[in-house]
């Protein structure tokens, strides 16, 4: 571990101090670096044997409370639906990502992790990876305890322990589904794994400034990793006028269109996936807009790079009269 520099700013200060108290507890503690995602950026770096190959990798971004998970259940049902291997990786302490596909709140890594002392080897698949709707493989990484620690460092335990048990190696797609906005590194560290980020918005002013922001951090981390946007998701949303303007203006995409059904909203009460409803005319509508948004990011997005536009732009373009 490298002493802390003088000069280095109080963020990454902080992020070393961290990475020195994981050492101290007997965690891994990847290397911090500084300003290699930008001016003053402070990261934790992904070691290059934690890789993800062979799978297709999708990271979910979006303001939170705009519907990612629901999205990403059933998005990772739909890839099922093509006949393709699904594991979807919840990134949120509220560790509810798939709770659709399992029917019910799975334990977190860290929490398993914690039982045994951190002692990875003791832990078996089963002891942290469920089986959700049509054989979707379920995990929820969790977070750290509120005000402590960083996403950064449960998504790479997350992934190590995948590798460990060589449960990456008959998948063909990862999906992480990542809370809220992005506003530190730590959040943003699915980003290093992924090949593609998707963006589920709305068509309102918060939605949209949320995504001008995932948009810069993606633009951030792709100087250093492969990651790309592919697009972004209009979710509960009867009109796109909003979102399509502001992806005019920026050089961005919308890739689908996900109206304010209620009958997602039962589906959720229901703690069951689209696929699983009955056949009403909004289920079956939604049904075949995520068939046709996993054909898409299956078949391929060209890499996108749109220009977030700086805060007074956005709130000239979209803000309040």
């Amino acid at each position: 571990m490298s002493p802390l520099d003088a000069k280095s700013p109080p963020a990454a200060k902080a992020a070393m101090r961290e990475a020195a108290g994981l050492e101290a507890r007997g965690l891994s503690a990847p290397p911090v670096l500084k300003g290699q995602d930008g001016e003053g950026s402070v990261q934790v770096h992904q070691d290059n044997s934690m890789k993800i190959e062979g799978a297709k990798v999708f990271a979910v971004y979006g303001k939170g409370g705009i519907g990612k998970s629901t999205t990403s259940s059933n998005l990772s049902a739909a890839f099922s639906k093509l006949g393709k291997r699904v594991l979807q990786i919840g990134c949120d302490p509220k560790h509810d990502s798939t709770f659709t596909l399992t029917g019910q709140l799975q334990p977190t890594v860290i929490d398993i992790l914690k039982e045994v002392d951190f002692h990875a080897e003791e832990l078996r698949p089963e002891d942290f990876m469920a089986d959700g709707f049509n054989g979707v493989k379920c995990i929820e990484a969790g977070g750290p305890p509120a005000g402590t620690g960083c996403g950064g460092y449960v998504v790479g335990q997350t992934v190590k322990l995948l590798k460990q048990h060589h449960l990456l190696e008959d998948t063909d797609v990862v999906l992480f589904d990542v809370l809220g906005d992005v506003v530190c590194g730590g959040f943003a560290a699915p980003l290093q794994h992924a090949d593609r980020a998707v963006i589920v918005t709305a068509n309102d002013f918060d939605s949209i400034y949320a995504m001008n922001r995932i948009i810069a951090a993606v633009q951030a981390k792709s100087s250093n990793y492969k990651v790309r946007l592919a697009g972004c998701v209009a979710n509960r949303s009867k009109d796109t006028d909003e979102v399509d303007r502001f992806c005019e203006k920026v050089g961005f995409k919308r890739i689908a269109h996900m109206p304010d059904y209620d009958a997602i909203r039962r589906s959720r009460l229901k703690k069951k996936t689209l696929f699983e409803m009955p056949d009403e005319e909004d289920i079956v509508m939604a049904r075949k807009e995520y068939i046709r948004l996993a054909e898409t990011l299956w078949n391929g997005t060209e890499a996108m790079t749109p220009t977030p536009l700086a805060d007074r732009d956005i709130f000239e373009l979209l803000g309040f009269d």
